[in-house]
């Protein structure tokens, strides 16, 4: 398994600590945030191209760019800023993510966001991940749509997708797309209570027997099709976020992981 590590799955520990634990648990590509925490609005590029290297870390993504699909309003200066720092501190690729409020996209609109975003990724080097959103509420629900998208816009060469086990789940989504994922983020639902449809971000904790997600149903049929990527974490749930050992945590979930392999 080729995990990595996203910091929301540790956000109350420093970039420092947080890369250094990355590295002891043997994942080596990282994912830093600007929203929590938010790396990007209170560190210097270099400082984190720097501190990434010290410890021995690639950085694979910034997470994330919203709402891409409407590109409008500060959308376009965001996604240049954003595109700035990830060049700067050495990140591959921009997570992009859909409108998330119930509000409906209209399919040219997703396209044409694709198509003006591609030039500002194609100018920094980077990829777009592009991060369907499973909840009922919003805009872009599927990889099957996204990909219809990416190639209405022309843009196989810099566009790639994120398969979330989350979100593939609440979307109900079947198909698998291998050959376009670029990153896979894993996370667990345990409570035996919440409806699918009522799932939310914080429900999502680490992988582990209970998980009804069927995280490792997905991973298999993602391996069998012949993804080697990245599964990185990315539990939004407080309760993981304020554990006092996080390492061992997320320790565990790769341990069991592995072995239900």
């Amino acid at each position: 398994m080729r995990f990595a590590m996203n910091h929301i799955t540790a956000p109350n520990v420093s970039l420092e600590d947080f890369f250094a634990m990355a590295r002891a648990l043997g994942a080596t590509e990282v994912e830093i945030r600007n929203d929590l925490p938010n790396v990007v609005g209170s560190w210097d590029a270099a400082a984190v191209k720097e501190a990434a290297a010290k410890a021995g870390v690639t950085i694979i993504s910034i997470n994330a760019l919203y709402p891409f699909n409407v590109w409008s309003g500060d959308l376009p200066a965001r996604a240049e800023a954003m595109a700035d720092y990830a060049a700067a501190c050495g990140a591959k690729a921009l997570v992009m993510c859909p409108l998330n409020d119930g509000a409906k996209v209209a399919f040219e609109d997703l396209v044409a966001a694709l198509k003006a975003m591609k030039p500002i990724l194609e100018a920094h080097g980077l990829t777009g991940l592009v991060e369907p959103l499973g909840f009922p509420i919003s805009s872009m629900r599927t990889k099957a749509e996204a990909v219809r998208a990416i190639k209405a816009a022309g843009g196989e060469n810099v566009y790639r997708l994120v398969h979330d086990t989350f979100h593939h789940h609440l979307a109900g989504e079947t198909e698998y797309f291998p050959e376009w994922t670029g990153l896979v983020h894993i996370s667990g639902v345990v409570d035996p209570d919440v409806t699918v449809d009522a799932m939310l971000d914080p429900h999502r904790v680490l992988v582990d027997a209970r998980d009804r997600l069927e995280n490792l149903a997905q991973i298999k049929a993602l391996r069998a099709a012949g993804f080697h990527g990245p599964y990185s974490f990315e539990p939004f749930a407080p309760e993981v976020h304020d554990l006092a050992d996080s390492k061992s945590a997320v320790q565990t979930s790769m341990d069991y992981i592995r072995a239900a392999l």
